[in-house]
């Protein structure tokens, strides 16, 4: 491997851990304080005397041990590349409730000293929040390292597949991914005119011998798979990163699964989206979160109910019929943002930048997101769920499924207020290959943490603002 990828690597992960020591004993002198000498003893005295410094002290050496190990072993240090704030934050929060767990242990069983209680309480708050927040600031500094042209990992796209140029087009909108695309191997005619050719197929093995590129993207076309696995034997040994880029709307693969059937191994390409406890989770989950916010919200329905009604005549809200789970018609609830009739001359359309059907209201409404939260009374209804594949109208479910492949697997779950695909910007009149390829990877990997997670991004996609209109 060559060495000033090695070196390249180093920098972050480095600062990591340097920062997470520095943060836990913080964290654990911080809490020491609050808990024993801090305006916070005035609500909760101190009853049983004041601990020795040196006693905490350390123990926060202890711990900082016990949660690099933890973070070590949680894949938590290396090169960040496209990690988000939320996944990292996400990361934070379990890494540090697990290393909480093992020092509770710890001091259980250890007799020769008690600790309070609620200092560990005001470590596990303080830890993850003072470490998600260094964690998200390393992020921004290595997103600019990348956006400036630094600590860049080589990288080639192989194959003629569509998605190695869609690849492509991600990576170049995106300065601070962390690659740099040096060329392409292979016969790709979109590539050609963007990248230099660095051979064709055969020559890949020359190629990561050479020690030039560390990083092959291989998205090969239908015709180059049996080359491709042949010419793959050949590159063993070499200590170069190899990621299969396939395409999504024709073989989901993205919970393939080797599983024995009496002695015969097969692979599981494809499961139910949701069964058993996951539906019961998953509405408890809709029907708790929905009430409280219909019941936080309603001051603010109130205030738009009043401002839609001055800024055009009509109705407050606006029904349209959309296709759901299993294909059942339902009628999404959402604040008018548009004169009364506005698809009568023009039948069903999307949405553009600059409709001059939207009203001035309207425009603020769908900027702010705020049209669609009388949606929460479709979820607590139960015809949507707050996290799904965004619904669509008949018309287009139709004109879809005879051109995408694999599109009506988005049905297979609950349609949602938010969802995978626009959190990751891919609103309005966003490409709907992408949209469904985004929307097939929740489907094939719900789980309840996933719809948090979604739900968190989804408050900085709404604050950014992007592509709504």
């Amino acid at each position: 491997m060559s060495s000033h990828r090695v070196k390249g690597e180093l920098l972050i992960p480095l600062l990591q851990v340097v920062t997470d020591l520095a943060v836990i004993e913080i964290s654990f002198l911080l809490c020491y304080w609050l808990r024993f000498y801090s305006p916070l003893t005035a609500t909760v005295p101190v009853l049983k005397g004041f601990p020795p410094f040196g006693v905490y002290l350390i123990s926060s050496w202890f711990v900082m041990v016990v949660w690099v190990i933890i973070f070590r072993a949680l894949h938590m240090y290396g090169a960040r590349r496209n990690a988000s704030r939320v996944d990292e934050l996400y990361r934070v929060a379990g890494g540090v409730s697990l290393g909480m767990l093992v020092v509770l242990t710890g001091a259980f069983f250890y007799r020769g000293f008690s600790y309070s209680r609620l200092v560990f309480v005001l470590i596990w708050a303080t830890s993850i929040v003072l470490l998600g927040v260094s964690r998200v600031a390393l992020i921004h500094y290595e997103r600019h390292l990348h956006g400036r042209g630094r600590r860049l990992l080589k990288a080639a796209i192989v194959g003629s597949g569509k998605w190695g140029e869609q690849l492509f087009k991600s990576v170049d909108r995106r300065p601070g991914s962390g690659y740099q695309f040096v060329g392409h191997v292979g016969g790709s005619a979109f590539l050609h005119d963007r990248l230099p050719s660095l051979g064709e197929l055969g020559d890949l093995a020359r190629i990561a011998g050479e020690g030039q590129i560390w990083t092959f993207f291989l998205a090969p076309d239908d015709a180059e798979l049996p080359e491709l696995s042949s010419i793959l034997n050949e590159c063993s040994g070499l200590n170069v990163d190899f990621y299969l880029v396939p395409n999504l709307l024709e073989i989901m693969t993205s919970r393939v699964r080797v599983e024995d059937l009496e002695g015969i191994p097969v692979l599981k390409v494809k499961d139910a989206a949701m069964t058993g406890w996951s539906h019961i989770f998953k509405r408890a989950f809709d029907v708790c979160f929905s009430s409280i916010a219909l019941l936080l919200l309603w001051p603010v329905f109130i205030v738009i109910s009043l401002a839609v009604l001055m800024g055009s005549r009509g109705t407050v809200f606006y029904r349209q019929e959309r296709i759901g789970m299993d294909g059942r018609e339902f009628k999404v609830l959402k604040f008018r943002t548009m004169s009364m009739d506005a698809e009568s001359k023009t039948g069903p359309v999307w949405a553009v930048e600059g409709d001059p059907r939207v009203s001035r209201v309207g425009r603020v409404l769908r900027k702010t997101s705020l049209d669609e939260t009388p949606q929460l009374w479709n979820v607590l209804r139960g015809d949507m769920s707050l996290v799904g594949p965004r619904p669509e109208r008949q018309y287009f479910v139709e004109r879809f499924r005879a051109s995408i492949p694999k599109y009506l697997e988005r049905h297979r779950v609950k349609s949602g207020m938010t969802g995978w695909a626009q959190v990751h910007g891919l609103r309005g009149n966003a490409p709907i290959e992408e949209r469904t390829r985004f929307d097939l990877y929740y489907v094939e990997n719900w789980s309840l943490m996933l719809d948090i997670r979604i739900l968190l991004m989804t408050v900085w996609a709404v604050l950014k603002g992007e592509n709504s209109y």
